[in-house]
């Protein structure tokens, strides 16, 4: 199974508009990060998880031309702001919870019905729990953890996990987690924030599930400089950046 990081950066990308502080200047791409979004595949299978306003460069980046499913963890804009963009890709298999699928028919009317427009996006749509289920050869394993007071999903799939916008996880979730090559998870800045993981939070969690290695993702400016804050992680922790592949 691969992984290719799309995007590693928070709702406001970097650089971020207006900002003029080292790591907006910096000439380094690791320091460069659109929206978060991941590619997961297997054989000929590839899901999308989440698909941010970013989405249109990122496939276009790495010719992406083919998505077997997308999957949401939550309805934030910079998750979902990207969803028409599939349009060139045909049929669309949307793959989210009840309150997340009521928000894209809210805001995307015209994709559904029965007389939709010629050449809007596609998109089936089905709703998930926190049970798994199977897209074509990959299981999926839903983890239900909280963005602030905002029940939202990660995703489990064999031994890698996906989890962004995280503020706190139960100890079921942390169970589910056991045993993982690989875990991705979101770091927003060293400071606290309301509704994300601060460095030391994400640090502490990442030593919880205790997978091989940990990819942070989800990160703003005021993390830092990706190589400066990288030699400063424990061992098996590190910063993911826009292209990386595992």
């Amino acid at each position: 199974m691969k992984i290719l990081f799309l995007g590693t950066g928070t709702s406001t990308g970097i650089p971020q508009i207006g900002c003029r502080c080292k790591v907006c200047r910096s000439t380094d791409k690791k320091d460069n990060r659109l929206r978060a979004s991941v590619l997961i595949t297997e054989g000929t299978t590839q899901i999308l998880i989440d698909c941010g306003p970013d989405l249109r460069q990122q496939l276009l980046t790495y010719d992406v031309n083919r998505l077997s499913a997308i999957l949401l963890t939550h309805e934030h804009y910079d998750h979902v702001g990207g969803l028409d963009d599939v349009r060139p890709l045909g049929e669309a298999q949307l793959y989210a919870e009840k309150k997340v699928l009521n928000v894209i028919q809210r805001n995307m009317p015209y994709c559904f019905g029965e007389n939709t427009y010629p050449g809007v996006p596609r998109i089936h749509l089905h709703q998930i729990d926190e049970k798994e289920f199977q897209i074509e050869n990959i299981k999926v394993q839903p983890i239900r953890v909280m963005h602030a007071k905002l029940p939202i999903l990660g995703y489990r799939f064999g031994n890698i996990a996906y989890l962004t916008d995280v503020k706190t996880i139960e100890d079921k979730a942390i169970e589910q987690l056991q045993n993982l090559d690989v875990l991705v998870l979101n770091a927003l800045r060293i400071n606290e924030h309301i509704s994300h993981l601060s460095l030391k939070e994400a640090i502490g969690i990442a030593k919880k599930i205790g997978a091989r290695e940990t990819y942070f993702t989800h990160m703003s400016h005021d993390m830092g400089l990706h190589d400066e804050v990288n030699q400063i992680l424990p061992d098996h922790i590190q910063l993911a950046y826009d292209g990386l592949k595992i």
